[in-house]
């Protein structure tokens, strides 16, 4: 059997086992948002969005989120709020299975209510899985449905990696949306806005580590690896500020490469995921090492030819160009004859930096904005259009220039 059809063997059965839990894949959030009106009462649902915000906001530590998976883990809700990840099961789980062969222990932590961990113990019986996770609902939830489907190599326990240590060794540890689940913390600056580069800065990464609560959870992870051990990462670490800590909290604990990270792109409903990679780690190095990547990701962003502007019929509410990728800074260094004619750059206590800069080159007007946090943008337009351009520069220096007052 090729690896192709595996793999479509794998989606299928991955498929039908999201149909067994009552998922199903929604294209529009307006279907998804109405079948969620079907299922939950009004009350239902300010009461949801309350444990929503109050568990983004993470005031109260890790007590927010396990009432949200407690009050989530009901079964009569499961399928309405849990399609909303129909993708990211699918896209994850398919790949993740795969790497399950030769691994007679297998840890899934932060496993929920179970819908990949029952996946993965049915696909490989030979296994011996163990879910854990910190919300009681999600394991007793998770029991019942390895019951239902008469899954005897599967366990689950109520443990929290925060608090405990793993009650064992195992050979295989997956961690999907357990490790980095702090997404307000933006992560680590570059040196300055010109680059993306970042300073290997030994406090900055334990201030990241601590902050994130990552350092405390990959230290639990690596003590309960066998020595051939292997684990399988995957969370929200597409954005290279997030991505480079990540990897280097990784590195520090003897976690070698053991396959390049794979880039996996999914939607939550409409949205578009900034997830990812996966990584594929062992205990042991390989015979063939590989790099930690810092760079950012290539991007689909068009290239930019001047000349070919000049022949690009101008629409009233579209740039000549635009680029909102990390390409966007060569793009911006290449422009020739650049004449800058207004450029400001703040500068945060904790070294964070924006530049904005407005100016023409070659007969075009350009905007370009750059910060630490390797968000970047370039924009030309024509000559006659010049006034929009200057009056977005003002808009955004007005805004610094309030923050910078704010802080006076």
């Amino acid at each position: 059997m090729t690896r192709t059809m595996s793999e479509q063997m794998t989606r299928q059965a991955l498929s039908a086992h999201l149909a067994w839990w009552g998922l199903r894949h929604v294209e529009t959030d307006v279907a998804y948002f109405a079948w969620q009106r079907e299922v939950f009462t009004p009350q239902e649902l300010a009461t949801l969005h309350q444990h929503i915000e109050a568990k983004r906001l993470g005031t109260d530590g890790s007590s927010a989120e396990i009432a949200f998976y407690d009050l989530t883990a009901q079964p009569r809700t499961v399928p309405a709020l849990y399609s909303q990840r129909y993708e990211y099961y699918l896209q994850v789980g398919s790949r993740v299975v795969r790497h399950l062969d030769g691994a007679p222990s297998v840890l899934d932590v932060g496993c929920g209510i179970g819908i990949l961990t029952t996946f993965y113990a049915k696909q490989h019986p030979g296994c011996t899985v163990l879910g854990l996770d910190r919300s009681p609902a999600s394991i007793d939830l998770a029991r019942q449905r390895a019951q239902e489907l008469g899954l005897t190599n599967l366990r689950f326990e109520c443990l929290d990696i925060d608090q405990e240590a793993l009650p064992g060794e195992f050979d295989l540890v997956i961690a999907t949306h357990t490790l980095l689940q702090a997404e307000q913390d933006p992560g680590l600056p570059s040196r300055d806005w010109r680059t993306f580069e970042r300073s290997v800065d030994a406090q900055a990464q334990q201030r990241f580590d601590q902050r994130t609560g990552l350092g405390t959870r990959l230290d639990r992870l690596r003590a309960g690896l066998t020595t051939q051990g292997r684990m399988l990462v995957f969370e929200k670490t597409r954005q290279l500020a997030r991505r480079v800590p990540f990897q280097r909290a990784l590195a520090a604990r003897g976690l070698w490469l053991l396959a390049s990270p794979e880039p996996v792109r999914y939607r939550s409903v409409e949205e578009v995921t900034d997830d990812g990679p996966l990584y594929v780690l062992g205990a042991v190095p390989p015979q063939e090492s590989l790099t930690w990547n810092e760079l950012p990701e290539p991007d689909e962003a068009p290239p930019l030819d001047i000349e070919a502007l000049r022949s690009v019929q101008a629409q009233a509410d579209q740039p000549l160009y635009e680029n909102h990728e990390s390409s966007a800074q060569q793009a911006w260094m290449d422009l020739p004859n650049k004449q800058v004619l207004k450029q400001v750059t703040s500068e945060e206590p904790d070294g964070r930096q924006l530049h904005v800069e407005w100016g023409r080159a070659e007969g075009f007007n350009y905007l370009y904005c750059a910060n630490t946090f390797d968000q970047r943008q370039l924009v030309l337009i024509e000559p006659a259009r010049a006034a929009l351009l200057e009056t977005y520069y003002r808009e955004i220096t007005r805004d610094i220039q309030s923050s910078e007052k704010g802080r006076s």
